[in-house]
């Protein structure tokens, strides 16, 4: 019998909410499990205990739990009798193989009724290992570190935390519809988001056939790549070609790209309210172009009939090319392709539309039959992880067209 055992990020701190939270934790280790049989999962304390089947491997374990938003750290970890030799011989076993040469050992005592209180615990726990294996004792930079937390009815045992992923369990806060462009800003913010405990749905606007549809192969690919973390995402590919033909042909060239923003986050919220999501986000950090000054922000903003999230909002390129890189994004959103914002865009677009200005160009559109136009020619991908009918550790999210 194995654990999977994570402890709690932020949830540690919500009080009589709790509950809640983790609830919805629940949920979700249930789904990044969907493909492979797990027992019991129940909330214990400040942890949340996982119970491996036999199908499940340490390294799967450790690799689907280090996805779950909510959770500081975790471990795989072994039970045993609430007696020193056979916590101590567990720990040797888990000690045995690791390719270090420093260790600690770490006592958390959950029942406080245990004979001996923690500093006992490690003390002689560390004095079986040193007996046993070649390894030395470094209570401040250990290369490996053995968890032992004392239970009400057993002990757990375990070799090494992974760092988890933090944050808030998915689900937990809402649902928001997230504008992606294939670019590398908006993938992180939805990631963002996510981690605040937000489930997404994506949209992302088009111009093909104009244009080749790269595009729309790399958002597919990217929230591919997100549902990992939801496990669950569906995608509207919104054709914006024909809408983009009418701006060109009767708007000021200056205003097209603050014009293409405005419909598209009209539209967003229309596929975001026949989703039932209460919110937008989006990639935008201030000054990064044109249409992200601070003007042009807050006249694209009042196109929108809900709330408008820019979690990048203070970031510069640099830190967002960084989380990009971690989070794993970076190189699919590097890929060419021919965005719908580059399309028709003039040499020099303006910077600080007046909204004066952007109500008289929009006064000659039928703005209402624009967006029905769009929406209705939407194709929906709907992406979900693990794969049910692969249970493997590299199942990847499969994709449905409807």
């Amino acid at each position: 019998m194995r654990y999977l055992i994570g402890r709690y990020h932020e949830i540690a701190l919500k009080g009589r909410n709790r509950w809640r939270f983790v609830e919805q934790l629940k949920q979700n280790v249930r789904a990044a499990f969907a493909d492979i049989q797990i027992g019991s999962v129940r909330g214990v304390g400040p942890r949340l205990i996982v119970e491996l089947g036999d199908g499940v491997s340490d390294a799967l374990a450790a690799q689907r739990g280090a996805l779950l938003f909510g959770l500081e750290n975790l471990s795989v970890s072994y039970p045993v009798a609430l007696d020193m030799e056979a916590i101590a011989a567990q720990a040797i076993e888990r000690a045995r193989g690791h390719r270090v040469q420093t260790f600690r050992v770490s006592a958390r005592r959950e029942d406080k009724h245990f004979a001996l209180n923690s500093m006992d615990i490690e003390r002689e726990v560390g004095a079986a290992v040193v007996a046993a294996l070649p390894l030395k004792v470094d209570l401040k930079r250990p290369e490996l570190n053995i968890s032992i937390e004392i239970m009400s009815d057993q002990a757990m045992v375990s070799a090494g935390k992974l760092q988890g992923a933090g944050g808030l369990p998915v689900g937990s806060t809402g649902r928001a519809t997230a504008l992606l462009s294939g670019g590398i800003d908006s993938p992180v913010a939805a990631y963002r988001m996510m981690r605040r405990g937000l489930g997404l749905n994506f949209v992302h606007f088009h111009s093909h056939p104009l244009v080749s549809s790269a595009s729309r192969d790399k958002a597919r690919e990217l929230v591919e790549h997100l549902t990992r973390y939801q496990f669950n995402s569906s995608l509207c590919l919104v054709p914006f070609a024909q809408l983009q033909r009418e701006i060109v042909a009767h708007a000021p060239k200056a205003l097209r790209v603050v014009l293409y923003r405005r419909f598209m986050i009209r539209i967003a919220c229309a596929v975001a309210r026949r989703a039932g999501t209460t919110a937008l986000v989006t990639g935008e950090s201030l000054g990064q172009v044109a249409s992200q000054t601070l003007g042009n922000m807050t006249v694209i903003e009042k196109a929108s009939s809900l709330p408008l999230l820019r979690p990048l909002v203070g970031m510069d390129k640099n830190e967002i090319v960084a989380q990009a890189r971690v989070l794993g994004t970076f190189e699919t959103s590097i890929l060419p392709d021919e965005d719908c914002c580059s399309l028709f865009v003039p040499p020099h677009p303006e910077t600080n539309a007046r909204p004066e200005a952007v109500e008289r160009a929009e006064a000659q559109f039928d703005i209402e039959r624009m967006v029905a136009d769009a929406t209705g020619g939407i194709e929906v991908v709907r992406f979900e992880f693990p794969v049910r009918a692969a249970a493997c550790a590299g199942a990847h999210a499969k994709a449905t067209v409807h």
